[in-house]
């Protein structure tokens, strides 16, 4: 085994793992792919991870000299390591690096201690080394030499000098204070400078190396003539102190050096004898020392200068200056992102770590240490687990709809007077989560729609915002199925747009309302969702024909209305009476007569529907009129139906002076009588609105008839009611929110109004019918008592 394996296996690899960080020790000189350690083993870190988490090996402000394999966990030499190169003459040798691992990010320290191999040879600065001697030099005098400079560290520095043999010199070793030994001449033989001027000699540095290096240097020393004196230091070791970055030409310290001799031997100047004299500068004739570079307190702490003092006479003398530096606050701390996460999500609980951070200062002392915050007022936090490592975690609640996105300023600050502070910017961004439901703009939304309007009418369109982003935010609209299924099958939605269509055609006279409810729901996982209600109303078109309930047009019978030969002029003969499927104005009817047997002779009133005489009967009057009524719509497009009426003029019958003697007063009546009359029918309508409701829900599916005291006025039976009028509350000529059943007559004078339940329309026109068969055969009488022909008696017609 030679010696550098032997060094190597004393060495050994050792390491340590306390708190995350092992510590390996190894020699420099190690080349390109050598193996340091297992860190994979050494941390307890499983192999087949290092590759998933990204392990990778950073460094603090040094060159990256080592890296990871992946593949089996080894920490191996990425370039040759020379420890002169890295640490120069300092005692200790250390490189920090980290091993970072992400997802999930973890530190951990790695300490490599750099062992010292014996690779340089001692060197001196002067191949020649010149020495004038004086003859007259007494034995034992000593002359210092310049030491050989070895960047080895330790022991295999220089550690040895030796002297080719002669008869005049010796050379013998002295220590400096920092243990650094140099060689010392010593006259151990009294020259003669007429015997021989000059004499040659060789000087050999060697090191404490195995095997050891040697380095050799001239040394010519010349025999002056008598120079009794020689520069003498006052002090033999000199200290002075300097701060880093001084200016040049900064006063540092003055040296002194006498000679008693006279003249030219008494004078005396000053060098330097060392490469360190490019930093600073002396001045040869007063030993004033000044700085002549730049000094930084980063590369070296002190300084070791070697003096000379020579007289006229060639005589010198030696002394040593040690100048310590004053170290001051010149390096900003060093803020790295060794590792972030650009994305957290908004629902992170709260210390999800989302950075690492690396601060540090080349200063030393307060200079050096740095403190790191947050400037800005965030959710996030910095804490320190590891020297110079902050964690950037979450300290609070996250919500990406308030904020997205930040910014971060890490601050680092040291502990130097003025401190120095530099800042990095850190963007962090907010990642959605669903976390909104949709919210619809309006609870409640209302359209119109006209009936019959066809298939894919556009309704109304609703709208919904979520203030999630992305797929969280995408909405989809569709109608709800669990409200109202029979409504919902008459409407489509964009699931789109929120735009609703009809997707069945509409009929007022079915229903006049729809309402239905629109859900909308997002895109995420899991979805949410809201919901509002679209009240539609349906708008009537004059789509319907006014029917004629009285009197019954038949073909194979038509009543016949009796009048009195004495009735006198307005007399009141029959109403014809007529509805209309629509509402509002287009349920508004007028009546017309078109055809009559004798013109003139009777009219009738336009909105009412009254036929009453024009004239009173003459003799030449025929006794038989036929008159053939127009009645009308109001709507846009006019509808009408035709009836007839059947008139008999015959004597017998009483004339109702009542009637007349009302209509005539009516007529005669002030204006003001009139707005009294309808303001007390108005109040009476309320008020038999009201029994109505009491009524109604006291005798539901009960049906009742009620006759009127003057059992001879004109009534319509049920079965004068058309099928689709059978329910009063589906005919248009009344709101359909009237839910009440009327019973009407025709007189104008009279109107007798009866209530009842709603009966069912089956058993209703099983009754009407029955009732107008038996009706139709027997005739009717007046109140006089006179049997009339072809009359049905006159009972209320009910619509239930």
């Amino acid at each position: 085994m030679d010696q550098r394996t032997l060094q190597i296996c004393l060495l050994g690899l050792l390491f340590a793992v306390s708190y995350g960080e092992v510590r390996y020790a190894l020699p420099e000189e190690r080349q390109r792919g050598d193996v340091i350690g297992n860190v994979a083993r050494d941390l307890g870190l499983r192999v087949k991870d290092l590759g998933a988490r990204r392990a990778h090996v950073v460094a603090e402000g040094t060159a990256r000299l080592f890296e990871m394999d992946l593949a089996s966990g080894n920490l191996v030499i990425s370039r040759r390591i020379d420890r002169e190169e890295l640490c120069a003459q300092a005692s200790v040798c250390t490189l920090h690096y980290q091993l970072l691992l992400e997802d999930p990010l973890q530190a951990h320290s790695l300490v490599l201690d750099i062992g010292d191999v014996n690779d340089n040879s001692p060197v001196f600065a002067n191949e020649e080394i010149k020495l004038d001697i004086v003859e007259s030099t007494d034995i034992g005098r000593r002359f210092p030499l310049e030491s050989a400079e070895d960047p080895d560290f330790g022991t295999n520095s220089v550690r040895n000098y030796k002297l080719t043999p002669n008869e005049h010199f010796v050379l013998e070793q002295s220590t400096q204070i920092n243990g650094v030994t140099y060689p010392e001449l010593v006259l151990k033989k009294a020259l003669d400078h007429e015997a021989q001027t000059e004499h040659a000699l060789k000087i050999i540095a060697i090191d404490g190396g195995n095997p050891a290096r040697s380095g050799t240097a001239s040394i010519r020393v010349r025999v002056l003539d008598t120079n009794d004196n020689v520069p003498v230091f006052t002090q033999r070791v000199y200290k002075a102190s300097v701060s880093e970055n001084s200016a040049i030409g900064t006063s540092i310290t003055r040296l002194n050096a006498t000679d008693t001799d006279a003249g030219l031997y008494g004078t005396v100047t000053y060098s330097f004898r060392n490469k360190m004299s490019e930093l600073f500068d002396i001045n040869h004739a007063n030993g004033e020392v000044t700085v002549a570079g730049v000094i930084d307190y980063e590369e070296a702490n002190a300084y070791e200068l070697d003096v000379q003092a020579k007289d006229g006479g060639g005589q010198t003398s030696h002394c040593k200056l040690v100048i310590d530096v004053i170290d001051t606050n010149d390096n900003k701390p060093v803020v790295e992102i060794k590792s972030a996460s650009a994305n957290v999500l908004e629902d992170s609980k709260s210390g999800t770590m989302v950075a690492l951070i690396n601060v540090y200062d080349l200063d030393v002392g307060s200079s050096g240490h740095v403190t790191c915050v947050i400037r800005e007022d965030v959710p996030f936090k910095l804490v320190s687990d590891v020297k110079n490592y902050y964690m950037l975690v979450t300290d609070g609640v996250l919500d990406r709809e308030i904020q997205d996105e930040y910014n971060l300023t890490i601050l680092a600050s040291d502990g130097g007077s003025p401190a120095l502070s530099s800042s990095q910017i850190l963007t962090i961004t907010v990642s959605d989560i669903n976390d909104n439901p949709p919210t619809f703009t309006h609870k409640d939304y209302v359209a119109n729609v006209l009936e019959n309007e066809p298939v894919g009418t556009y309704v109304a369109s609703v709208k919904a915002e979520d203030p999630d982003s992305a797929s969280n935010a995408k909405i989809q609209y569709e109608i709800s199925k669990s409200a109202n299924t029979e409504d919902a099958s008459f409407f489509t939605i964009n699931s789109e747009t929120g735009e609703l269509f009809t997707s069945r055609p509409f009929d007022y006279e079915n229903s006049v309302h729809y309402k239905i409810m629109i859900v909308a729901q997002d895109g995420g996982n899991p979805r949410l969702s809201s919901s509002c209600t679209v009240n539609v109303f349906i708008q009537d078109q004059n789509d319907n024909a006014p029917a004629v309930l009285y009197p019954v047009q038949s073909s194979g019978f038509m009543a016949e209305e009796m009048v009195s030969v004495d009735a006198p002029r307005g007399y009141l003969v029959t109403k014809v009476v007529a509805v209309d499927g629509d509402s509002g104005h287009n349920a508004w009817l007028s009546y017309r007569i078109i055809t009559a047997t004798e013109p003139h002779l009777f009219n009738i009133g336009q909105h009412t529907g009254e036929i009453r005489t024009a004239r009173v009967f003459m003799e030449s009057d025929e006794p038989k009129h036929t008159l053939v009524v127009l009645v009308s719509d109001n709507g846009p497009k006019t509808h009408s139906a035709t009836c007839t009426v059947s008139i008999v003029i015959t004597s017998g019958l009483p004339v109702l002076n009542e009637l007349f003697e009302f209509r005539e007063e009516s007529e005669d009546r002030h204006n003001l009588t009139l707005y009294l009359i309808v303001a007390l029918s108005i109040v009476s309508c309320l008020f038999i609105l009201f029994i109505f409701g009491i009524c109604y829900a006291r005798l539901h599916k009960r049906s009742y008839m009620y006759r009127s005291n003057s059992a001879s006025l004109p009534v319509f039976p049920p079965a004068y009611c058309a099928p689709p009028f059978s329910d009063f509350s589906r005919c248009g000529t009344l709101l359909n929110e009237e839910r009440f059943d009327s019973f009407l007559t025709t007189g104008s004078w009279r109107g007798d109004f009866r209530f009842s339940s709603n009966t069912d329309t089956d058993t209703l026109k099983k009754r009407s019918a029955a009732y107008q068969k038996s009706t139709l055969r027997r005739a009717s009488t007046d109140r006089a008592g006179v049997k009339v022909r072809g009359a049905a008696p006159h009972p209320f017609y009910v619509i239930a």
